[in-house]
């Protein structure tokens, strides 16, 4: 009788009732670049009888034509032939897709089917891709260095078709999106001007390098923003940090300008420092109506710089939002700075940190003004400085006017502290998982700041990031205004 039992359990399932199930019918791949190639998804091919199943044939409809790519039991191909699945048990396919370049800028969509042959029926998994064509920055030089390590880099003006030329300028197309592999570089007497509604995708340890006395200008536009993340679409990666590497800004220029970006999923968003070692050297950036969030180092980062800073948003970073190091001058205005960084690794350095020494040489903070600003995040203190007050020729010169601080640090002091108030208490935001800064109604620890100060800063930005009007005589601090 067992001989029986195990011979009958030996035997192929054949009856045309008896089919295979899918863990999905279909398999979906958000919008995958042109040949860069897709993450790899799978389906499991599932045996629910009680007896062995075979599979007389698995195959892609498009065959050797079709952009998605099958692995089955380890090989890869378009057709096998033969495949047996114990009773009860389960066998996985895995899919991937490369989109062929189509010079067509819109997305288009790109569709097969894995068709099943079994027991006489034909069973099928609907593949589906979007495909979307780009310009692609690719690498044609390095930077190479001592130690061995080396940047890999390639310069605006290497890819003719990405830009119109005017001038000294080279004006980005966005009519398709700009992939960068390495650091893409605006070299000395360059100007990159990217406009609005352009994307900017960057491969793993790729940035964009404005090198000493080129230049950079960001002009986006409120709903059309200009977009600097990873290149990765999938779904898992949507919010990611560390994808891509940075924007380095060095110096040279006064006219660098970013308005109305959003710079995401990096390892630090902005990074402005003299590349030389010579102290003076003109140098600025103008930052604006900006989102930088969720990097893996920090949001704003800068070395002996010259930033002007209104209407951003620079939160959840694993370390510091603003790290200021080497003294500089600086102005923020109506900046809100909240890290509630919640990913893998525990944050423990504060939102905010200001330094202006390298070790013992004390070095100038001829200007450090924050104006109508939030400090906040997870920490108790969420705002640390770091000065070294030796040498009485370079005193740093930092004074905060009409901001609300989560902060265990003392600022009665007059001569550098107006209007502040400290909470021990985070403010409630309308949605810090989806980087939505706006505190809600009725968070009023905010709002109701009255100094000269307060005003005459909120005249020069009359709209939040938002483009929400301002109450101009009764201030709410931060990029947002709220009832």
């Amino acid at each position: 009788m067992l001989f029986l039992l195990s011979c009958k359990k030996d035997k192929f399932i054949t009856d045309s009732a008896a089919k295979v199930h899918f863990s999905q019918d279909s398999v979906l791949f958000d919008t995958v670049f042109t040949t860069i190639g897709s993450a790899t998804k799978n389906i499991r091919v599932i045996n629910k009888n009680k007896q062995k199943i075979k599979i007389t044939q698995i195959r892609l409809a498009k065959g050797n034509s079709s952009q998605f790519i099958i692995n089955v039991d380890g090989l890869k191909g378009t057709v096998f032939n033969d495949l047996e699945i114990a009773a009860n048990d389960s066998m996985y396919i895995f899919i991937q897709v490369n989109v062929n370049p189509t010079n067509i800028n819109s997305p288009a969509i790109v569709t097969d089917n894995i068709e099943f042959n079994v027991n006489g029926n034909q069973q099928i998994v609907v593949l589906e891709a979007w495909g979307q064509d780009a310009y692609y920055h690719k690498t044609t030089n390095a930077l190479y260095f001592k130690d061995g390590n080396y940047i890999p880099y390639s310069t605006v003006d290497t890819l003719q078709a990405s830009y119109d030329k005017i001038g000294n300028d080279y004006v980005w197309k966005n009519d398709k999106p700009h992939i960068v592999y390495g650091y893409l570089v605006v070299d000395e007497g360059q100007k990159l001007v990217i406009n609005a509604g352009t994307r900017v995708y960057f491969n793993y340890k790729a940035g964009l390098w404005v090198y000493r006395y080129g230049e950079l200008r960001v002009y986006g536009q409120k709903g059309n923003e200009v977009i600097f993340q990873g290149v990765r679409r999938e779904a898992d990666y949507a919010d990611e940090p560390g994808q891509w590497d940075r924007i380095w800004i060095n110096e040279g220029s006064t006219n660098n300008t970013i308005d109305y970006a959003i710079i995401k999923n990096g390892f630090i968003g902005i990074q402005a420092e003299l590349l030389g070692d010579t102290l003076g050297v003109k140098n600025r950036l103008r930052l604006t109506n900006t989102k930088i969030q969720n990097m893996s180092m920090w949001g704003l980062y800068c070395l002996a710089y010259n930033v002007y800073a209104a209407n951003n948003s620079i939160n959840n970073c694993q370390e510091h939002s603003l790290n200021v190091l080497l003294g500089g001058n600086y102005n923020f205005i109506h900046n809100t700075f909240a890290n509630f960084w919640e990913k893998e690794g525990a944050r423990e350095k504060p939102a905010v940190f200001l330094n202006n020494h390298a070790g013992t040489q004390v070095l100038p903070l001829d200007t450090f003004n924050f104006i109508n600003c939030i400090i906040d995040g997870k920490l108790s203190n969420e705002f640390q400085l770091d000065f070294d007050y030796s040498d009485v020729n370079r005193q740093p010169k930092h004074k905060f006017n009409s901001c609300w601080m989560k902060t265990t640090l003392d600022v009665s002091d007059v001569s550098h502290y107006n209007e502040i108030r400290v909470g021990s208490t985070s403010i409630e935001y309308e949605d810090k998982a989806n980087y939505l800064f706006q505190p809600k109604s009725g968070q009023n620890q905010v709002k109701n700041f009255n100094s000269t100060v307060a005003q005459n800063n909120a005249t020069i930005f009359p709209l939040d990031i938002k483009m929400n009007a301002r109450n101009t005589s009764s201030v709410t601090a931060g990029a947002y205004e709220f009832n």
